[in-house]
């Protein structure tokens, strides 16, 4: 049974965290999580970050964005069509650990010849992690453990040039409640259904994110609630 608490980040884990997930189950999955996002504005929060830390940025195109656990790649697809859009040049490269995930994200991402994807365990092989301008985690974080998370954000920093954007989700008793009756209307797949409740009972809290920022030097933080019970946190580095 999963179980909420407002008190503490859950510690359960996610049947897509196992890396044999693969075959129609994992593509039912991603396009769930496809559609979530599209109909809720997730990604919409991570382009805003990126936006925020552009703002005033002198350095010569192309512009490298690094997504962390990018999954079936569709967050840079969306970069890339804003770059487009907007007259910049980018390069983006998306890191996971999946290998089965990161071949479909290939196959969905064949016409856009800017993205291109690693596999990368980014908790153990930090030389393999590349420089980057901007990094990006979005629904990344909350699969780890507060003190994974604070390390892994300081070699990310380390790494980039202008900072990092992080996306993710609120713990929220009222979101929980709501995704149980939404996830049977609208998802498809019974893992979608189960990973959605576990991914918000695994969510933050401000005050929690604003405890790990505490940990990582070298950045000023900004962090905002956003709709569909969203943080948008933005890590501005300093030096």
């Amino acid at each position: 049974m999963i179980t909420f608490s407002n008190k503490y980040r859950s510690q359960q884990l996610e049947i897509m965290d196992d890396l044999d997930f693969q075959g129609e189950e994992m593509k039912n999955l991603l396009g769930d999580l496809k559609y979530v996002n599209k109909w809720l504005g997730g990604n919409k929060v991570t382009l805003d970050g990126i936006e925020k830390l552009l703002r005033g940025n002198s350095k010569k195109e192309p512009i490298t964005i690094l997504d962390i656990g990018c999954g079936d790649g569709q967050l840079l697809r969306n970069c890339a069509k804003y770059a487009e859009n907007n007259g910049l040049k980018l390069k983006c490269i998306g890191l996971d650990f999946n290998k089965n995930i990161l071949e479909y994200a290939e196959n969905q991402s064949k016409d856009f010849p800017n993205i291109k994807f690693q596999k990368v365990d980014v908790f153990l092989e930090e030389e393999l992690i590349p420089n980057c301008d901007i990094a990006v985690c979005t629904l990344f974080l909350h699969h780890f453990s507060d003190e994974s998370i604070a390390e892994l954000l300081k070699i990310l920093l380390k790494k980039s040039n202008n900072g990092l954007v992080i996306n993710d989700l609120q713990r929220s008793r009222i979101a929980f409640n709501l995704f149980k009756i939404v996830s049977n209307l609208f998802l498809k797949t019974d893992t979608a259904k189960h990973d959605g409740l576990i991914s918000i009972a695994r969510g933050f809290k401000k005050d929690e994110l604003e405890y790990i920022s505490k940990k990582i030097p070298n950045q000023k933080s900004e962090i905002h609630w956003r709709w569909a019970f969203r943080y948008q946190w933005v890590l501005k580095k300093t030096i």
